[in-house]
């Protein structure tokens, strides 16, 4: 009975958030191209649950970087209203839309002279009414059996500001680098401030061969490192080209035989490549930029060290650093 109870909750609350996807429109277009385009903050506000799913929505905004402030509409009633100015937005949170202590806020905002957005659930409530920007987050009931608690009304909430933290970094082509920067002390921050040489696979497990190799041994080799490449290396070790698996379907699709090749016949010639000393969060928005899962590393010389894999960089492999 306790687990049908909880996945009961779990389905409604999902649903919830589905029937937000067939009711986003031109408010929301308009709220990311008022946002994108302001010289100010988000200023957010809300009362009780609406209020700590405002702070969520601030914290994600901040860390990606869309500048915003939790104002608790309590406190600016009296004195801290001060924090806005005319380049700011304000967004609104309220289910209901008639949180008095919020509506109340709605004039001396007006006289401020910056938009206002609303998160709410009633399109002909008060807030509604007094925004310039209404965003559907109505849901048709709660998760909570007495129809009282805020469930499914939060995570509505939070699901679309959500929503618009991700555009906005799409838009604002917001990088890991700038993830980086905001996250010095988070996982993610740690382990994209170590430099390719730290994580990098080498020796013997690096996917290489020299020039002349058969493409069936070269294939062999690739399946046994399971990193979908294979570097061809020269005269010293020198990197002189690469194989992907990609390579590999393009010409089995086009029907040309491979077995009697040597991997200078379907190499691709001077690869990107990484330095040892290449900071991870550079390695990933090259990665990121090209469409690359895998990349060589190699000396000033061109003399191939190792390679760095996508899925190492951001901690889903088997690598690991004081416990990142």
């Amino acid at each position: 009975m306790t687990i049908e109870q909880a996945a009961d909750v779990l389905r409604t609350e999902a649903e919830s958030i589905l029937q937000l996807a067939d009711r986003i429109d031109d408010n929301f277009t308009r709220a990311v191209d008022v946002i994108f385009q302001s010289r100010g903050r988000v200023v957010i506000a809300g009362i009780g649950k609406s209020g700590l799913i405002g702070r969520k929505i601030a914290a994600t905004l901040n860390s990606t970087g869309t500048r915003a402030i939790f104002l608790h509409p309590v406190e600016a009633m009296h004195g801290d209203l001060g924090i806005l100015s005319e380049n700011d937005i304000f967004l609104a949170l309220s289910n209901s839309g008639e949180t008095d202590e919020l509506n109340i806020l709605l004039p001396a905002i007006r006289n401020i002279g910056c938009p206002v957005i609303a998160f709410t659930g009633n399109l002909q409530s008060t807030l509604a009414k007094e925004s310039d920007i209404v965003i559907d987050v109505g849901v048709e009931k709660e998760a909570c059996p007495l129809g009282l608690a805020p469930t499914c009304s939060t995570t509505a909430q939070l699901a679309m500001g959500d929503a618009l933290a991700v555009v906005l970094i799409n838009r604002r082509k917001f990088k890991s680098v700038d993830f980086q920067r905001f996250h010095p002390g988070g996982q993610l921050g740690r382990r994209l401030s170590f430099r390719a040489m730290d994580i990098m696979f080498t020796g013997d497990g690096v996917p290489a061969v020299e020039m002349g190799t058969s493409m069936d041994t070269a294939l062999a080799v690739m399946d046994e490192k399971r990193l979908g490449v294979v570097f061809i290396t020269g005269e010293g070790g020198r990197l002189e080209g690469i194989i992907t698996d990609g390579d590999i379907r393009r010409m089995v699709v086009s029907r040309t035989g491979i077995h009697d090749r040597t991997v200078e016949d379907l190499m691709t010639k001077n690869p990107r490549t990484l330095i040892p000393e290449t900071p991870l969060y550079e390695a990933l928005n090259t990665m990121e930029t090209h469409q690359i899962t895998v990349m060589p590393v190699v000396e000033a010389d061109g003399t191939l060290v190792g390679t760095l894999h996508l899925h190492d960089i951001l901690g889903k492999g088997a690598v690991k650093f004081n416990g990142i």
